[in-house]
């Protein structure tokens, strides 16, 4: 059976993406098409094309993904494609040539120039705030040929996987993809641990309550997710193999203890300086990559779904990562105490 496939319309959020076909940057905020298609494994890859790039036929507007969220003129750009009518980009060739690869920002310009004021003034500050936060989420290549055996110079136990400074549980048995998903952190949280102890023994269940309640959750058609931090795994670069072995052999036996199939996402890097390691919590790429390429293209239902961690900026907390996490993705967030002993 061939590999499941749909198209997706967004403008790009960084210039950090190239195009499929011509290999050019395409530019943050331009409007880009991509190609998605499921691996046999589970997972899926975006291809991100210019749009006079694109050569996929589409058939209807209503496989695009994403298309209500463009701007009119670039909603109609793409109608034309699958019309067969001159092309957008055709038609740019007759004129403005550059404008292929516009902006929202020049689209905004154009539709000012032929809309009334006031239907124009509401929709440009609409489109202003829906590109606000498009900026705010991370425009991440993932690609098959980026995911590895190893983190770095440390082997992976069997089914876990790196892809840049995550490793990821590559697909638990039984394990089902949902629209409600109920995320947790780890240490602190669904297991008690000691900083200085390492071991994948090393760890004990942080309430009596957590297998039920897991299992409970799951029965219920939750998908269950872990988000945990550990940049001992990059920090250890001459212990590297130790903690690894550590943390994954921990979240292994926590998952045989339960007996709930879990997806399971480790953010291995760390902040230095200015640079800043965007799967690290309280940043949101860990959910991002789950959420785009590890969930069957279900969209979530957030009102539904939710996340628990311990480290919730109160006075004896080591910090606010896990509220600012889900503060971050938009989801109910709980401290441990609360969900587990209610």
């Amino acid at each position: 059976m061939p590999p499941k496939s749909k198209i997706v319309a967004e403008y790009a959020k960084s210039n950090r993406s190239s195009c499929k076909k011509c290999s050019q940057v395409i530019p943050a905020k331009a409007l880009r098409l991509g190609l998605v298609t499921r691996d046999a494994r589970g997972f899926d890859m975006t291809k991100w094309h210019h749009l006079d790039c694109f050569s996929e036929s589409i058939e209807s507007t209503e496989v695009v993904g994403g298309l209500a969220s463009l701007q009119s003129c670039d909603q109609e750009a793409l109608k034309k494609l699958v019309g067969g009518s001159k092309s957008y980009v055709e038609e740019l060739q007759d004129g403005d040539k550059d404008a292929v690869h516009e902006s929202p920002k020049i689209c905004s310009k154009r539709q000012k120039e032929n809309e009334p004021g006031e239907k124009n003034s509401e929709k440009t500050k609409e489109l202003s705030i829906a590109n606000e936060k498009a900026e705010l989420e991370l425009d991440i290549a993932f690609s098959l040929s980026d995911i590895k055996d190893k983190y770095k110079d440390a082997t992976l136990l069997p089914n876990w996987k790196a892809f840049e400074t995550i490793i990821f549980l590559e697909r638990d048995d039984g394990l089902h993809d949902s629209d409600k998903i109920a995320a947790f952190d780890f240490d602190g949280c669904l297991v008690e641990t000691a900083v200085k102890i390492v071991g994948a023994d090393a760890w004990s269940l942080m309430y009596p309550s957590v297998p039920d309640k897991l299992r409970s959750l799951y029965n219920d058609g939750y998908k269950l997710v872990i988000f945990t931090n550990e940049s001992n795994i990059d920090r250890w670069k001459k212990k590297r193999q130790v903690a690894v072995d550590s943390k994954i052999g921990r979240l292994n036996n926590f998952i045989k203890r339960v007996k709930v199939p879990m997806q399971v996402f480790i953010a291995c890097g760390y902040s230095s300086g200015k640079v800043e390691d965007p799967f690290r919590k309280p940043k949101p790429g860990m959910w991002r990559i789950m959420e785009k390429h590890f969930n069957s293209d279900i969209s979530i239902d957030m009102d539904q779904s939710f996340y628990v961690g311990d480290a919730a900026g109160r006075i004896n907390d080591h910090s606010d990562a896990d509220s600012e996490f889900a503060k971050a993705i938009g989801l109910k967030f709980f401290v441990p105490e609360d969900y587990f002993c209610a």
